[in-house]
This record gives structure tokens, C-alpha cells and sequence, in this order.
């Protein structure tokens, strides 16, 4: 009876990483786009098409490798890159997600988690992981998430979500590492909105770095980190590296 007692505290603990990150992508989304977004329309008027966003930071993902065959045969591929992308697909899948629960009325937030948490597939990314896939694999896995997304017929939710889980297992990533940046990336992606990323005046390369490079070493630099510490230190790296 303990260990059941156990082991039910472990997959609520688990599902309740799923729960906060699906939290903190809908407070960005109603921050940035208006509390309507999951009707598909921004604050602005503009037509949201999170499918869009999937293959086309997919591609993102594809050209972190060397896959041009007339160039660049022996270049190392960009792991620090290719995790933060994922990680950047995971946003535009979860978002894609609510909004279609809220559309085919399937429920909110708090039944995604839990449905999310007990696919079956879920359970790849529930260990420690630190090994990659090749550079085939990992491309032909991105290109089925592709395929997902382009597809005209109805959206297999599941289906993109596991190959998502795929290709996160495939990336070097597990349930810990994708939940630590995803919850920094969140971040940056405020700090973002709140020094000037809508109108053009946000700098994103410091002193040579991209910023998510920046943020993802502050977080494995910094393991006790809190999140609101984190944006703290941005903030001062910001404005330390950027100085005129």
C-alpha cells in the first residue's frame, strides 16, 4: 500500500511539472496576444496558426545540423541550440494544444495535464537522460512533427505529442532538463517582452551570444536558482553587457 502511495505522489509530482508549464505558456500567450487567443485571433486582430509556428521552428531545429550536403560535412552539430529549440517547439505544441482543447471543448488546462501525463509515451521522458540521436534520426523525427503540423485533415493531438516526446529523449533532454528550460525560456521570453522585443529595441545577441545561450548557462551555472531570481539576473546581465 506504501509503495502504491508512493509512487501515485511521484506521477502527481511529475504531471505537475506538465500542469505548471502549461500554466505559465497560457499566462504568456494572454500577455502577449490577449485573453482570447485560443479562438485563434490576437489582441490585434491578427490570426494565430500554431501549426505555423511548429514547422517553422523546425526548420530552426534542421539547420543546427550540418545536413547540406555541398557544405559544412564534418561541422559539429549545435546541441546547446538544437535542446533550446525544442524546447521553443514545445512552446508553440502546448499552446497549440490548450487551444485545441478549448475549441473541440475537450476541457481546460488542469484535463490536458493529466491526459498528457498518462499517454503512454509519457514515459520516455520520465528518466535521466544525456545521450543523442543521430543526426538522421533527430532530422526525420523533426520532419514527422512537420508532418503533423501540415497535415490538413484533423489535428492527431497525441500523435505530435509523442513524437514531441521523441524527439526531446532524442536531443539529450529528459522530463527534468525539458521543464528547467522550458520555465527559463518562459522567462527570457518575458524579460523579452519586457525590454522592447515588440517594438525593435531589444538587443538578443550579448557581447557575442545569443540570449538564449546566456540563459540556459546562468541556469545550469546557478542549480538553486528560483525563477524570479533568474529574471533578476538577466536583467543585470543585461544591462551589464549592453551598456553604451
Amino acid at each position: 500500500m506504501l509503495d502504491i502511495i508512493h509512487i501515485e505522489i511521484y506521477q502527481g509530482y511529475q504531471m505537475d511539472k506538465i500542469l505548471l508549464m502549461l500554466q505559465l505558456q497560457a499566462e504568456l500567450n494572454d500577455a502577449t496576444n490577449g485573453e482570447d487567443w485560443t479562438k485563434g485571433i490576437t489582441k490585434n486582430g491578427r490570426k494565430i496558426n500554431w501549426q505555423r509556428c511548429i514547422y517553422m521552428e523546425c526548420a530552426e531545429i534542421i539547420d543546427s545540423f550540418s545536413w547540406k550536403h555541398w557544405k559544412s560535412l564534418n561541422k559539429e552539430a549545435d546541441w546547446d541550440n538544437i535542446q533550446i529549440e525544442v524546447v521553443d517547439v514545445w512552446h508553440f505544441v502546448i499552446s497549440l494544444a490548450i487551444e485545441n482543447y478549448s475549441q473541440t471543448l475537450r476541457g481546460g488546462i488542469d484535463d490536458l495535464a493529466i491526459n498528457i501525463s498518462e499517454l503512454k509515451c509519457f514515459n520516455k521522458i520520465d528518466t535521466t537522460n544525456e545521450l543523442f540521436a543521430s543526426q538522421e534520426e533527430v532530422i526525420e523525427k523533426v520532419e514527422n512533427i512537420m508532418l503533423h503540423s501540415l497535415r490538413e485533415e484533423i489535428l492527431n493531438l497525441e500523435g505530435l505529442i509523442c513524437d514531441f516526446f521523441d524527439l526531446v529523449v532524442m536531443s539529450g533532454l529528459d522530463l527534468e532538463s525539458l521543464y528547467k528550460l522550458y520555465v527559463g525560456k518562459n522567462i527570457l521570453n518575458q524579460f523579452r517582452q519586457d525590454n522592447g522585443y515588440k517594438d525593435g529595441t531589444y538587443i538578443k545577441v550579448w557581447a557575442g551570444e545569443e540570449d538564449n545561450i546566456v540563459m540556459k548557462r546562468v541556469w545550469q551555472e546557478n542549480k538553486n536558482l528560483k525563477p524570479d531570481m533568474l529574471y533578476k539576473e538577466l536583467t543585470k546581465l543585461y544591462l551589464e553587457l549592453n551598456k553604451s
